[in-house]
């Protein structure tokens, strides 16, 4: 415990959520209830089809699939009764020929020619048709050619026994040979854990793989099963939704040698964008994980299947290390695949986080001048100043903060030019220059404040045409002579 605690911090503690994990001596957290599940652990479907109807006569249609899909115990009995009947039944046919010939009875006649040597009853007529059937062919019993009727009978044996055994031995092979036992290997974790990674929420769980064969092109998918109402009122029992794992990054393209562990980034768009540790507690919901691959040795397709439900996903846990370097080689110990330990996460939802950041920011100060009393301008901007004012003041202007008075006079000399830009709205940006051009400022401001003034206003006489720069140069203040009588008379009514 000493070397996690040095490992890890002081603030971590080890929990163990695995009987199979040793050197932990926490007992996995209790859970709340126990309710249906729609996948078991094992990955088998809780569901059961009824009330199918007519609907039945579909799985005949069908039906080397539904021997295949069936039990082994059903299948090893239908597998020994077919071919139990098809010998009965092609041995009581040759019987039957044997007692329309009349050879039954006089099968012991040297001097007469049965349709089958050999055959005087039912047990000999049944095994004829073993050793014709398994081509044992001991030369006791053979079939003769003045029995035209046996010959016939001898090729519709052969073609009735080819289609039966290549259908059920078919049947059997397939159902052998099926991938589903390689998902015993393919491992899950027990529980999954929501906790910080990469300064994001997230949801984590863990896959592993137990055969040193590999998984070719494995894939990892999630679906969230939860119960909702749709606004017009529609109950949805079990609506699925996805959960990326991935996909626009590539993340769920798996290279499954070692243990992996898979991550949902909680965020605006994920299904638990408003999922806290308080509102877990309260919530109903089942996540499916769905694993497939192809097996490396068969090329078979495989697929493991597991889920989590709600009391299944631990809050503020991580999931213990298991991979180690050894003298040469990664060392996998899978005795810690289930553990987790405690890391310090918080309580909230990704949702309540974001809302609290906005609430704390100071790009939220501005509401403050539209909240309650109709403020003016001026007051909005001292309300400003005791925020954060300088840093929205010129590099020249942030200087002269240390005079007392200087930050206040300048706002307002700024808001009142900025009134007074107001006024030439409506004028064309040409004609807003040409009005900005005279130096009012000049005689309001001075020192410092005029040199600030003067550099864009020499600046924006030369974005002129070259005519207006003409007109803007001719005078070093008020150009009320060169302008229209329109644009002079509201030009003098501005500076009265």
């Amino acid at each position: 415990m000493s070397a996690l605690r040095k490992k890890f911090g002081d603030d971590y503690q080890v929990v163990t959520t695995s009987s199979s994990g040793s050197g932990f001596n926490q007992p996995p957290p209790e859970k709340k209830r126990k309710r249906q599940r729609f996948v078991d652990k094992n990955g088998r479907c809780n569901v059961q089809h009824g009330n199918l109807g007519g609907e039945t006569s579909r799985y005949l249609s069908d039906l080397f699939t539904t021997l295949v899909d069936l039990k082994w115990r059903w299948n090893l009995f239908i597998f020994i009764l077919t071919y139990t009947v098809a010998w009965l039944f092609m041995a009581s046919m040759w019987w039957f020929i044997a007692y329309i010939r009349g050879d039954l009875n006089r099968a012991h006649n040297d001097k007469y020619t049965p349709c089958v040597a050999n055959v005087y009853n039912f047990p000999s007529a049944f095994l004829f048709f073993i050793e014709t059937e398994a081509t044992i062919g001991y030369g006791y019993r053979y079939i003769t050619d003045k029995c035209p009727e046996g010959i016939i009978l001898f090729l519709f044996q052969s073609i009735l026994g080819s289609i039966v055994d290549a259908f059920l031995i078919g049947c059997m092979f397939i159902k052998m040979s099926q991938p589903k036992k390689r998902a015993e290997t393919l491992m899950f974790s027990e529980y999954a854990a929501i906790s910080m990674r990469d300064g994001k929420l997230t949801l984590m769980f863990r896959v592993g793989n137990l055969r040193n064969s590999h998984m070719v092109s494995a894939q990892i998918r999630c679906k969230l099963l939860k119960s909702r109402q749709t606004p017009e009122g529609e109950f949805l029992p079990l609506d699925q939704l996805e959960l990326d794992v991935g996909f626009s990054t590539g993340a769920d393209q798996l290279f499954l040698v070692s243990p992996l562990t898979i991550c949902h980034v909680i965020d605006t768009k994920s299904p638990f964008y408003d999922l806290s540790q308080r509102s877990m507690q309260t919530e109903q919901f089942e996540i499916v994980v769905i694993l497939e691959g192809i097996v490396e040795t068969t090329g078979m397709t495989c697929q493991a299947r597991t889920s989590y439900t709600e009391d299944e996903v631990l809050w503020g846990h991580r999931f213990f290390p298991v991979i180690s370097l050894e003298d040469g080689f990664f060392k996998v110990d899978y005795s810690q695949f289930h553990a987790t330990f405690e890391v310090p996460t918080p309580p909230y939802s990704v949702k309540e986080q974001e809302e609290a950041l906005l609430l704390s920011s100071p790009l939220m100060a501005p509401s403050l001048c539209n909240s309650g009393e109709k403020n003016s301008s001026l007051d909005c901007l001292e309300t400003l100043e005791d925020n954060d004012s300088t840093t929205k003041l010129p590099t020249k202007l942030q200087k002269m903060q240390g005079r007392d008075g200087l930050p206040k006079k300048l706002l307002r000399m700024s808001s009142t030019t900025s009134e007074m830009t107001y006024s030439f709205g409506d004028l064309p940006m040409k004609l807003q220059r040409i009005s900005s051009v005279p130096g009012v400022s000049d005689d309001k401001q001075g020192g410092k404040g005029s040199k600030i003034s003067t550099e864009p206003i020499s600046k924006s006489v030369a974005d002129l045409p070259p005519k207006l720069q003409r007109l803007a140069g001719g005078g070093g203040g008020r150009m009320d002579g060169h302008l229209p009588p329109k644009l002079r008379k509201m030009n003098s009514d501005r500076f009265t």
